[in-house]
């Protein structure tokens, strides 16, 4: 009960209204988020970084995964890494946090260590972080690049709907969105909207392919990909993508876009 107050809170003041049965995206994802299906062992296990990748070998193949050069379990194991001149650190167990070697910088690793001790389930109440156990994981910079576009899909009973392209994201994030056909759509969600124009990835069929077969075992979920339009990596598996927190700019946009993901559910109450 105290999770779902949280959340219920956290809704209100991100879209400063109720949540509601009916299938708005934000709607759907708060349901998820405060029902007991985010509890599924699958949701909580593709929710690790680590693991993910396990489910990725056994659905698409180990081809998709961006390889990994290091697990650190403990701070001793930190302590004793050998850091390439060129990775991407990140915690296994939480959203957000990375740290891109680019040049052989020195790395912090008190930084990292404070990382074991996060529960990223106790910033907004995400539980299915709530029992990973925290670790670290080492990947090399991929496509040679530390800004690479990032494609976030968002499938529907293993049906891609929505494609959110993050451009710029460690330097001035913006995003673009997509249909499943590659139209453009006039909105963004907490972002601005990119004045960049996102051609057609050359692999987009492929992408999508992934994203339906990683997704069929899901209701609502969002697959993370890099790509250099031929290589695909995924990058992870999200369940509830912005904690049901995620803004449309414009507001009124939310309900195109529930349209367009579900359909004549849109408009119905469940």
């Amino acid at each position: 009960m105290g999770d779902r107050f949280v959340a219920y809170v956290l809704f209100l003041m991100a879209h400063r209204r109720l949540p509601s049965r009916r299938m708005r995206f934000n709607d759907v994802l708060f349901r998820l988020k405060t029902s007991e299906s985010i509890m599924n062992p699958l949701r909580t296990f593709v929710a690790d970084k680590e693991y993910v990748k396990i489910y990725v070998r056994a659905i698409v193949g180990d081809a998709y995964n961006i390889p990994t050069l290091a697990v650190l379990r403990d701070a001793d194991e930190i302590e004793a890494a050998e850091f390439p001149p060129q990775c991407c650190i990140k915690p296994t167990h939480a959203s957000g946090a990375v740290i891109i070697r680019k040049n052989n910088e020195h790395v912090d690793r008190d930084q990292i260590k404070r990382w074991l001790s996060w529960n990223y389930y106790k910033t907004d109440r995400a539980v299915e972080y709530k029992y990973l156990e925290p670790k670290v994981i080492v990947e090399p910079i991929i496509f040679g690049n530390s800004n690479v576009e990032d494609y976030k899909i968002f499938c529907y009973h293993g049906a891609p709907k929505l494609i959110q392209v993050d451009i710029d994201r460690y330097i001035a994030h913006t995003r673009r969105f997509f249909d499943a056909n590659w139209n453009d759509l006039d909105f963004s969600i907490i972002y601005p909207r990119s004045e960049v124009t996102v051609d057609r990835p050359r692999n987009l069929d492929e992408m999508l392919s992934i994203s339906a077969r990683l997704s069929e075992a899901f209701s609502f979920i969002r697959v993370d990909l890099y790509s250099d339009g031929e290589t695909i990596y995924v990058g992870e598996i999200t369940n509830c993508s912005e904690g049901a927190k995620g803004t449309f700019i414009p507001p009124r946009a939310e309900d195109i876009t529930s349209e367009l993901i579900f359909g004549l559910e849109a408009g119905r109450r469940i």
